[in-house]
Formats: structure tokens, sequence, C-alpha cells
């Protein structure tokens, strides 16, 4: 496994530390480490895997066992992303993002991509891996459809309104839910927002780019409306929801229309 230099050494440092407790049944890595592509900017999505009897003990001193592993120099849970059993920490001296998530041996299997073990008593993470199917359930595109029409609608309100900062958080939310998971399942990988879509698919890529603006209101919805359009283009075969389409588009260009008297 080749890593930059900070991650090896972070995990040739950290791994017989975890060793030593008992209760772990063994580490893997998951993101760009696991898929084989990572580089100095690399998050380490680390999971720690726990014997299932031990599992609330371990969980509950999971603060006190990463500050004993590394130099945490700051740490939070992940309860913002549905997630109370990881916690989000930045490394040192030489700072790191290092995500550690708690799962049971019972629980290793279930995955949408497969980690990476880096050591494990007795086989059973790997028994976990092979007895589990991946769970690569496809973009739901219909569950896009039925809500895109009343996010459009919700952004031609903000521009009316005149409150850029939102529209501005709804153009990156279009990207990160709607447009970037279009685009990597198009590509036929596994969608993460928007993230490697420069490298995965750089022609869809620079289209992108005319949904970005800056703190301007013209700027503003020439992006609400370059998203319409590549949602249009990209949408597969759903049932489309063509009355609040028309509109909730019609009512867009009434508002740039307005704003622009």
């Amino acid at each position: 496994m080749i890593l930059p230099a900070p991650h090896r050494e972070f995990l040739d440092d950290m791994l017989p530390k975890i060793r030593r407790d008992p209760r772990v049944a063994g580490v893997a890595v998951g993101g760009s480490i696991a898929h084989g592509e990572p580089d100095e900017y690399s998050d380490v999505d680390i999971l720690v895997v726990v014997d299932d009897d031990a599992f609330d003990a371990v969980l509950a001193e999971r603060f006190a066992l990463i500050d004993s592993w590394t130099d945490v120099l700051a740490a939070f849970t992940g309860e913002h992303v549905g997630e109370p059993r990881l916690v989000i920490t930045l490394t040192g001296p030489l700072p790191l993002h290092v995500d550690f998530k708690f799962v049971r041996v019972a629980d290793f299997g279930e995955r949408t991509s497969d980690p990476k073990i880096l050591w494990e008593r007795a086989g059973s993470l790997t028994r976990a891996l092979t007895t589990s199917p991946l769970d690569r359930a496809p973009l739901d595109e219909q569950w896009l459809e039925d809500r895109f029409w009343v996010w459009v609608h919700y952004a031609a309100t903000k521009l009316g309104r005149g409150e850029l900062f939102d529209v501005l958080g709804f153009l990156g939310f279009l990207r990160e839910t709607v447009l970037g998971p279009l685009i990597a399942a198009r590509a036929g990988v596994l969608p993460r927002g928007v993230r490697r879509l420069e490298f995965l698919a750089p022609a869809a890529a620079r289209e992108l780019q005319a949904t970005v603006c800056g703190y301007d209101a013209k700027e503003a919805g020439a992006a609400v409306l370059a998203s319409v359009e590549l949602y249009r283009r990209w949408r597969g075969d759903v049932e489309r929801r063509q009355r609040a389409e028309e509109l909730a588009v019609r009512y867009l260009g009434e508002v740039l229309a307005s704003a622009g008297d």
C-alpha cells in the first residue's frame, strides 16, 4: 500500500497502540486510501472494529482511547452527519484529518465500498466481508425528481427577496445533492457529492462551473438557470413532475425578469 509519508507515519505509529487493546478485533481504512488513490491532501478514514460484547464500553471511552493512540488537536462526534459512532479529529504535530469510526464485528460487513484491512484478530474482519455483499444501491433519481422543482421554487423566492447568501448556499446544495451525484452515476462511480469530479468526469465538471457564481444577483440567477438546464439534460428515466417543472421554471423566469426591470 503506497501512502504519502505523513499518512504512513501516522498509521505506523498508531496501529501498535490500538492492537494492545484486547477488545479491538481489527482495524481497517476506507476512503481514498482503500481505493488506492491517496495523496498528500487525503483524510485518513479509520474503522476501529470492536468485539460485539465490548462495543458499548469502548464507545463510552472513545475520546480517551483516541487520545492514547495519537496526538489529538481537536475532536468531535459525527451527529451532524447522522453517525454518532464517528469521531472526527485533527491530529498533530503535522495537521492531519483523521476520522475514527467505531463499529461492531457484527456490523463491519455492512458497507457501500470495500475497506482495506490493516490488521485483524483471527480473521474476523475478513470473514465479515466475505459473508456480507456490498450494498451498492443505485442513485435514486426519482427521489431527486420528486424534490427538484420544489427546490427550484425555493431558490426563486430567495432570489426575489434578495437573500443572495441563501442562494449561494442553495447552489452548493444542488451540486452536492443532485448534479454531482448525477455526474458520478453516469461515470459509473459511487456518488460522493462533488468529490473528485474534476478527475472522474472532467467534461461534465467544466459544465458544472456555470453553477458557481459570486455575490451578485444577476450571476446568481444565471447559476440557478444553469442548474436547471444541467439537471434537465442529466436526469434519467424518471416519472417527470411536469406540472411542477413548468410552473417552477415559469416562476423563476418571472422573478429574474422583475429583478432586471
